[in-house]
């Protein structure tokens, strides 16, 4: 009797206490989570009732992205912003599926204002990842989105027509002459053969230093990652790129594991800075690897820039890391990042700062 007596405690203790762990394990991972890169408050509460309300990982994405390019977050997100050479407005944009590993992209887009729902389009009727130009234009009205619209606006044009006054001064150009004026150029070497000179300069001479190019306001992306209510993860990315870039050029924005990456087994990571540079190691690639292997969200980003910044010193760039439970952390080099996070712990978006 004494016994029985004893068991039914413990009984209720033992299913008690299962109860509770299993709550915790359902728990364990800390979500709905958005994370995005940049004090983008707005475009991150965008998400966060997009998942609050029940959308899919993607979808929350999508308004996420969608609202920074309304609101023109930081004047290189969006329309009427980052003119290139010839004053015109472009679009690159990228929304990535973790749980698929789809992929859908856009690439110097014009005369469509609405470069995540482009990139979403694709991803959803297309068998391709990245369309660019004006094809990517055609499809994306196509397939219902508003244009063809002008993407520049009376403060890019008004930027655009300072820069041209100043000699077209700072470029992308390099081994080029003019040097010191607009174009057009011509190879330094034609240029010399022509005088009757040769260039001694060595290759590492030829990489210089790019901070001049590079800043929070001229040259900048939203990237964003989401955890929804079922733990799928999603990213997305869209800037309208360097300012005074070459016509043409297309930056990390639109490539998948350099601007941003996700998979549901694992987490998901997004970056911002100098995409010219960036893209050649894709950084969100290693950060979502990294922590494959074990590597807490910090150790995966400050190792993701430490290898950039090896080989390229001067460079300007962050990523920020989240894992599939929702620890994040981030890392940067060449100025101070800052990225924005609301979960279900906050009771609005919280800013985190991270020192080079």
């Amino acid at each position: 009797m004494a016994v029985s007596s004893l068991l039914v405690p413990l009984l209720l203790l033992f299913t008690s206490s299962s109860a509770a762990l299993g709550n915790e394990v359902g728990n364990i991972g800390h979500y709905p989570v958005v994370v995005s890169t940049w004090p983008f408050k707005e475009a991150v509460r965008a998400a966060w009732r997009a998942i609050d309300s029940g959308f899919s990982a993607v979808d929350a994405v999508v308004e996420g992205c969608s609202a920074c390019e309304e609101l023109r977050c930081d004047g290189t997100v969006g329309p009427g912003g980052s003119p290139d050479e010839n004053g015109e407005t472009t679009l690159d944009a990228l929304v990535m599926n973790g749980a698929t590993m789809e992929v859908g992209a856009v690439a110097a887009m014009r005369y469509v204002k609405d470069g995540i729902k482009a990139a979403r389009l694709v991803m959803q009727h297309t068998r391709h990842t990245l369309l660019v130009g004006e094809q990517a234009s055609a499809f994306a009205i196509s397939m219902g989105l508003p244009g063809p619209t002008n993407l520049s606006s009376s403060d890019s044009i008004q930027k655009w027509s300072k820069w041209k006054k100043d000699r077209c001064q700072p470029n992308f150009w390099k081994n080029i002459v003019p040097v010191d004026r607009c174009g057009p150029y011509h190879p330094k070497e034609i240029a010399e053969l022509g005088e009757g000179t040769c260039s001694n300069s060595n290759l590492m001479a030829a990489v210089e230093s790019r901070s001049s190019h590079i800043g929070l306001h001229n040259h900048d992306t939203i990237s964003m990652a989401v955890i929804d209510k079922e733990g799928h993860i999603a990213v997305g990315t869209s800037t309208n790129g360097a300012t005074y870039k070459i016509p043409g050029r297309v930056g990390d924005g639109p490539i998948a594991g350099s601007s941003s990456y996700a998979d549901d087994e694992v987490g998901a990571c997004g970056a911002t800075g100098d995409g010219d540079i960036m893209m050649r190691f894709l950084p969100c690639y290693q950060v979502v690897e990294s922590m494959r292997l074990g590597r807490e969200p910090k150790l995966a980003a400050q190792d993701a820039i430490r290898r950039i910044a090896r080989k390229f010193p001067d460079f300007v760039g962050a990523v920020f890391a989240i894992n599939k439970n929702g620890l994040h952390a981030g890392a940067c080099h060449g100025w101070t990042f800052q990225y924005s996070v609301r979960s279900l712990e906050m009771e609005d978006v919280e800013v985190f700062t991270v020192h080079p």
